[in-house]
């Protein structure tokens, strides 16, 4: 699924995924969170604004990611999606994150959640062009 939204996307600009492995291997959570978030701020594109997932932002409804999408489009320059591992994001990207996005309240395995965060990239795409995808009012 998630191929199938990146390359739906594509036809709206440049797609690039970009993974970080997951500090299994750290003394404690803090720790593997801690490294998680120095390599994803590592690779994070020079001067992109930073949207982070997770279970302590704010929902959006689909046309809000639409308008907020595009609002940064227009602003220009790279804009970034982080995802967290199975404990979260460190507080390094949450503090450089310019907004903070919920699914809700549920556990999502970062795998799922990157299907569901294409999918509403997309949608919100779709919503700004018009086009019959979207069903919402």
């Amino acid at each position: 699924m998630c191929d199938d939204y990146a390359r739906r996307l594509r036809r709206y600009g440049r797609l690039e995924e970009i993974e970080v492995r997951e500090a299994g291997r750290a003394p404690s959570p803090e720790v593997g969170r801690a490294r998680e978030a120095a390599a994803l701020l590592e690779r994070l594109p020079r001067g992109a604004r930073l949207v982070a997932l997770t279970r302590s932002g704010t929902a959006w409804s689909s046309a809000e990611v639409a308008r907020r999408l595009d609002r940064w489009r227009s602003a220009g320059g790279p804009l970034a999606f982080a995802l967290g591992g199975s404990h979260g994001l460190g507080p390094e990207v949450l503090e450089r994150a310019e907004a903070l996005w919920s699914f809700g309240p549920l556990t999502l395995p970062h795998e799922l959640a990157r299907v569901v965060l294409l999918e509403q990239l997309y949608r919100a795409f779709t919503i700004l062009e018009g086009r019959p995808y979207h069903k919402g009012r």
